[in-house]
């Protein structure tokens, strides 16, 4: 008997597709097998290619547009169906692909006389980006005018929220969705029994079309492997032990640390609250309260959330827990006294 278990135990870990299929041009899906695993390895790894699946792959998106002979959102063009806001919004929804390694920013443009639907196929690409779905909608024109609009395109990773501050006159900021990934699903069943008993789990992935869910779940793996690598070169000699309290006092005031701190408060910046993944109702009060990142967040105590409007009792546990589970950081207990 200890044989057989000794042999199940030292199994390699295997991968499988199970199935994929297109479901349209912006939604392409795969569903996969993994196994097998020990007791509580299926949950690790599971959490962590969720995570780098939603935000570790890197994307494609448009970033800025300009109208020609508009200086704000709140102008009109005759002519021109949708407001200058919607005709911003729909370019953000338009799925691209580029394989260029270059951090280069694009430029595009669409330039079309009406009447006409103006689509993501009337829109002239650089060479290495390309459209998934030409017939993604951008603006209307019902009039025999013609309508130029100026993109601007580059890579990046999550959700990059646009800054008007920033732009120049007549060019406007477009918040940009740089993930490929539009959803991740796992689930854990257990197969074996006693102390033979071994997990095994199902990952789900819908893509937007830039990506196949096959290229998403590769890329995603390299990602841990490169985040995971570093600590496989820790030796016991690069950790110095502290012997005492004043030791541990003069650490503190280590520069390394202070660089660790402002690198953490970055971070905080740069993550935003989909990553907690709370309930619409919670999400969307946060949102209202211009609360967008983890650090935003951090600004405010239980007792500083709970004047948000809507937002009771039960959201704010629901913030705190998610704030846990998934940063490991805790609200404020002290009154901030932020007023919205």
């Amino acid at each position: 008997m200890r044989k057989n278990e000794t042999s199940t135990s030292t199994q390699a870990i295997q991968w499988k597709c199970l199935e994929s299929k297109t479901e349209g041009k912006r939604l392409h899906y795969g569903r996969f097998v993994v196994s097998p695993f020990k007791r509580g390895q299926a949950s690790t790894v599971g959490i962590a290619m969720r995570r780098a699946l939603s935000q570790e792959i890197e994307g494609t998106s448009i970033t800025h547009a300009k109208f020609h002979g508009i200086v704000h959102e709140y102008s009109t063009i005759t002519g021109l169906q949708e407001t200058i806001h919607d005709a911003l919004v729909n370019p953000k929804e338009i799925v691209l692909r580029s394989d260029s390694k270059k951090k280069d920013i694009w430029e595009a443009f669409s330039s079309v006389t009406g009447p006409k639907e103006v689509t993501a196929g009337d829109t002239s690409l650089p060479p290495c980006v390309k459209a998934i779905d030409n017939s993604q909608h951008i603006a209307t024109i019902t009039q025999p005018i013609s309508s130029t609009i100026e993109l601007e395109i580059e890579k990046g990773y999550g959700y990059r929220i646009g800054n008007l501050l920033k732009c120049k006159i007549g060019e406007f900021p477009i918040d940009a969705v740089f993930m490929p990934v539009r959803n991740v699903n796992y689930s854990i069943h257990l197969f074996g029994s006693g102390v033979a008993t071994q997990e095994i789990s199902f990952i789900e992935i819908w893509t937007n079309g830039s990506l196949t869910p096959h290229e998403a779940l590769s890329e995603a793996s390299k990602k841990l492997i490169d985040l995971i690598t570093p600590f496989s070169h820790v030796r016991c000699g690069d950790v110095s032990l502290l012997i005492n309290d004043e030791d541990l006092a003069d650490s503190t005031k280590s520069p390394h640390l202070g660089d660790a701190n402002k690198l953490e408060e970055k971070l905080l910046k740069d993550m935003f609250i989909d990553q907690l993944e709370l309930p619409a109702r919670a999400f969307n009060c946060l949102k209202r309260a211009e609360i967008y990142t983890i650090a935003d967040l951090l600004n405010y105590s239980r007792e500083d959330l709970s004047k948000i409007k809507n937002f009771g009792r039960k959201s704010v546990d629901q913030v705190s827990e998610a704030l846990w589970d998934r940063f490991a950081k805790e609200l404020p207990s002290k009154k901030l006294g932020i007023n919205r």
